[in-house]
């Protein structure tokens, strides 16, 4: 059994869902296949936007679930053959009218719940599924619509629920496994065990992939993507970035974290603890091995393994003479920004106690900086905190590797190939794993930085078979 997820962007119209479908064709004489759906390119930003025109009162709600039903329309007459049209198109009418219903209902209540957006944001993925199962058997491929609700349980987190893993596995293995088809799976879509649909988060497909690998107990899953594997740094920035072979599963959650498109970092929880290895492949270039995520893996010859980096964020400063040996202002300080539901992406902080500097995204540190002020409102009057300031159009780099565990001189040569072109760091963190080095430069110098670093440890053409080492 292999669980392979296809994204939006292999499946955003006809002619990409033929690619796909032959893509799974091809597999069947030989494989046991599970395969996860997302919804089209667009759509779920589009449920998402007309949910909050409808909580407007705007009514432009309507035009999309009117250019969406247009859009599976389309799909299905360019599919199927004039006869099975018709049949084909009744069940995917039917969910977009309960859609627009749905988002009437909103426009009059003028109130969008989390868990209303998340019944609204499932439709995407179940108007796909259905059509493309339903293609899949007018080619004469046994495909079977799953509707991921009736296998894997959450609690009632709106908008990025907590998986259930006992109640789920148990689930999955009674109700895909005993499939004599091929289930075709909603991704992103879960429930509680009330039957309330929730969401498992941006991204949440691959969560679903591997989910069902590990409640199948799946060989491997493969995420397949519109690039030939994962690259050693953001080809937009560095043109040079090449496809590695493979990482650990540790390398690819660092990566993930720091911007990588990579995989979502939930995703290898299940993958971690079944030992199931993930494979990312390129739906456009099929024949091309891709990248093996996996616990033990081939060491490649670099110092490093992939550069990511974290745009639009802002580094908040907590100084003052006067927290020397202070117990507590740490605690005090992220559980202030913690009440605020301010995520804090990396943390600094000097062995001289003087200052601590958090990293959160740019769009939160004004509201940051204002709550550490009201919480440390007597420290600042008493002069024992001199400022909160926050510095914004920053970006966060993190060079990440396996194989800088225990290797000395990397960050040498890290900072000294960065001074060389006058790039200046703002704050550092590196974790006690070794395999993660983390600064924070300005906006303006991310380009150059990035480039930098990949000649330093890749060399200016690098190969993209690196050489294996013992």
């Amino acid at each position: 059994m292999r669980v392979l997820k296809f994204g939006g962007s292999s499946l955003q119209d006809a002619d990409k869902i033929r690619t796909v479908v032959t893509i799974i064709q091809k597999r069947l004489s030989t494989e046991k296949l599970c395969i996860v759906l997302s919804a089209m390119r667009g759509v779920t930003d589009g449920l998402i936007r007309a949910a909050r025109d409808a909580e407007q009162g705007d009514t432009r709600y309507r035009q999309f679930v009117e250019s969406l039903e247009q859009r599976k329309l389309q799909a299905v007459n360019e599919l199927f053959p004039p006869e099975q049209r018709e049949q084909t198109w009744v069940p995917l009418k039917t969910l977009c009218k309960e859609l627009m219903d749905i988002l009437h209902g909103v426009e009059l209540v003028r109130e969008c719940s989390k868990r209303s957006l998340d019944l609204i944001m499932s439709f995407g993925e179940r108007l796909n599924c259905i059509l493309v199962s339903s293609y899949m058997r007018s080619l004469g491929i046994p495909a079977e619509y799953v509707d991921a609700r009736s296998c894997i349980f959450t609690d009632n987190r709106h908008g990025n629920a907590v998986v259930d893993f006992k109640l789920t596995f148990q689930t999955i293995k009674k109700e895909i496994g005993r499939k004599k088809g091929i289930p075709i799976v909603t991704g992103f879509i879960a429930s509680t065990p009330e039957g309330v649909t929730t969401t498992l988060g941006r991204n949440g497909s691959d969560y679903t992939a591997s989910l069902l690998a590990a409640g199948l107990g799946a060989e491997a899953i493969e995420i397949w993507k519109d690039v030939d594997g994962v690259l050693s740094a953001d080809p937009d920035k560095v043109k040079d970035a090449f496809v590695i072979d493979e990482l650990s599963y540790e390398e690819a959650m660092e990566m993930s974290y720091f911007g990588a498109e990579v995989i979502h970092p939930y995703t290898m929880i299940p993958a971690i603890e079944k030992n199931i290895p993930i494979w990312i492949k390129n739906t456009w270039n099929p024949s091309v091995r891709g990248t093996l995520i996996a616990r033990n893996i081939k060491r490649h010859g670099h110092a490093i393994s992939g550069i990511a980096s974290i745009e639009n964020v802002a580094l908040i400063n907590v100084e003052g003479g006067g927290m020397l040996g202070v117990p507590g202002i740490a605690s005090r300080v992220f559980s202030a920004l913690a009440e605020a539901g301010i995520n804090i992406i990396m943390i600094s902080q000097a062995s001289s106690e003087h200052s601590i500097c958090m990293v959160v995204r740019k769009e939160q540190s004004a509201e940051a900086v204002q709550k550490l002020k009201d919480e440390l409102k007597s420290e600042i009057e008493a002069k024992q905190i001199e400022d909160i300031t926050a510095m914004e159009n920053l970006e966060i780099v993190a060079v990440i590797g396996e194989n800088m565990r225990g290797t000395p001189g990397i960050s040498g040569k890290l900072f000294s190939a960065l001074g060389t072109q006058g790039i200046n760091i703002l704050a550092i963190a590196q974790g006690s794993s070794e395999r993660n080095i983390s600064f924070v430069i300005e906006s303006k110098d991310a380009s150059r930085a990035l480039n930098t670093i990949h000649r330093a440890f890749f060399g200016e053409n690098p190969a993209r078979n690196s050489k294996e080492v013992s």
